[in-house]
């Protein structure tokens, strides 16, 4: 039998399954927590500076003629970054993102090559040992380095969880457990805000967030290898053990369990350039669904996380507003996992209309007075834009995980996870672009929805189509749109002229 016969033997989602995923879904929480960290570490209280006739303090003379007047613990208090040192506090937020850039780059592939749980285990283990260096960093040059160690642990930690949530369960459950993990990373956002307000020194709250680490990496432990990766890499035999102890643990016979032999020569494709990250450029098929996707995560970040810092300003208290931005997410998952089912929607026009909405949104901004107090102002669209956006970036981890094989499932959405960090990276600089007119930012976020909405509507639906374990499946004609299709037939031909050549 095949894996989704076995899955249906094992149990799609059974009792076993269901704690499994329980398990890897609630680590989100700690990931939000390091994701949100610096917003309420970094925070800059209001100050005054003694005015000298003449010259200007110098750094080392600043301190001693600074007053901070709210009581805030942080590190802008700590290590005074304030005036020519405040950018090190945007500084910091940004070298996390470039270590979940690094990370997507380096462990997407290498989960691929080695497996899906020594790569989990071992980078849990790592930001739980990074993270208490964040809390108790003595200078600000080891904070910011010990954030970029904590962001490259995370976004290997944020890949192989939620490939693991699609890998231990059947197919039909892909949809729901990739909602649960997104709509999990919002509550813990929202956590966050709550434990920011009862704990506010900044190294009691970094401690606190980084605690729950320890349990998660404990509990996970036990977790099995993924066997559709052991079956990708040819490894039947380990693939079945690991189907009938979670077939045990389900309360299901699964004595006479025997998946087909597929040789790991085969199953990985190594004579064809290896199952890696070539093949995303090779591969006719995966190349266009690359170039694609990448575009459709790198505006999902940029609009998602553009519109986060945009909301930011809001007047208000710091930690209301924290919890804010994770709650507003919150409705967007019951509409993905609504749409994404049905047969006139699906995976791909949800995923383009929702683009299109959070582009829509941003646009109706600039057509609102900013000071307006009417229910439709510019920061409920700017939300609107935000719950929008956050569905499609929901649903595009889960579509990006169907349209691509096994062997290279966890390398494609490394590559896409890269371009969606790129985003990130640039969404700070984007509201600065108010300089140039008010409306700038929005038109920036407008455009980058709208036309990464329409792009989405090249590729292929996904719904009630059977997963991809090999390249060879990429070329059946179901799986691909027209001008998937081309690139095939274009390869083909390309295939012919050669041998009549040679």
């Amino acid at each position: 039998m095949d894996l989704e016969e076995a899955f249906q033997v094992v149990g799609e989602f059974g009792p076993y399954q269901r704690r499994v995923v329980a398990l890897l879904v609630l680590t989100q929480v700690y990931m939000a927590c390091q994701s949100m960290l610096i917003v309420l570490v970094g925070s800059t209280p209001e100050y005054q500076v003694e005015q000298q006739d003449g010259a200007a303090f110098s750094l080392q003379e600043l301190p001693q003629h600074v007053t901070f007047t709210e009581d805030i613990d942080s590190i802008v208090t700590e290590w005074f970054l304030i005036k020519q040192q405040a950018y090190k506090v945007s500084l910091a937020g940004s070298l996390f993102f470039v270590g979940l850039l690094v990370g997507n780059i380096v462990f997407g592939p290498l989960s691929d090559k080695i497996g899906r749980r020594p790569v989990y285990l071992t980078s849990m283990f790592l930001e739980v040992v990074f993270g208490y260096v964040t809390a108790f960093a003595p200078s600000y040059e080891v904070f910011a380095v010990s954030r970029l160690l904590v962001g490259l642990m995370n976004g290997a930690i944020g890949l192989v969880c939620f490939v693991f949530t699609q890998e231990y369960v059947g197919k039909s459950y892909w949809a729901m457990t990739g909602t649960l993990a997104s709509m999990t990373f919002a509550v813990g956002i929202t956590l966050f805000g709550a434990l920011g307000y009862f704990i506010q020194p900044w190294r009691s709250l970094a401690t606190a967030a980084n605690s729950s680490g320890i349990l998660f990496f404990l509990l996970s432990v036990t977790l099995p290898e993924s066997p559709r990766w052991l079956y990708s890499q040819g490894q039947t035999k380990r693939a079945e053990e690991v189907l009938r102890y979670m077939a045990v643990r389900n309360g299901n016979s699964a004595n006479n369990l025997i998946l087909q032999r597929v040789g790991a020569k085969k199953a990985g494709n190594h004579d064809n350039g290896g199952a890696g990250v070539q093949q995303l450029v090779i591969h006719p098929v995966l190349r266009l669904r690359t170039m694609v996707l990448m575009y459709v995560w790198y505006a999902c970040s940029l609009v998602y996380y553009g519109l986060t810092l945009g909301a930011s300003e809001m007047s208000g208290n710091r930690y209301v507003n924290v919890a804010m931005y994770g709650l507003v997410e919150l409705p967007a998952y019951p509409l993905c996992m609504y749409f994404i089912n049905k047969h006139w929607a699906g995976r791909r026009k949800s995923m383009a209309s929702f683009l299109c909405l959070a582009g829509s949104a941003c646009l109706c901004t600039m057509l609102i007075p900013e000071n307006t107090g009417s229910l439709l102002s510019v920061t409920s669209l700017a939300l609107l834009g935000k719950l929008m956006v956050s569905a499609a970036f929901n649903i595009v981890y889960i579509y990006t995980s169907e349209l691509y094989p096994t062997v290279i499932r966890n390398a494609a959405l490394g590559v896409c996870s890269m371009s969606c960090r790129v985003g990130g990276i640039l969404a700070p600089f984007v509201p600065s672009m108010r300089a140039l007119h008010n409306s700038v930012p929005f038109t920036v976020f407008c455009l980058s929805g709208l036309s990464a909405g329409c792009l989405g509507l090249l590729l292929p639906e996904t719904l009630n189509q059977p997963a991809a374990e090999t390249l060879e499946e990429l070329g059946s004609p179901t799986r691909s749109r027209v001008l998937e299709n081309k690139a095939l037939l274009y390869e083909d031909e390309e295939a012919k002229y050669s041998s009549n050549h040679n």
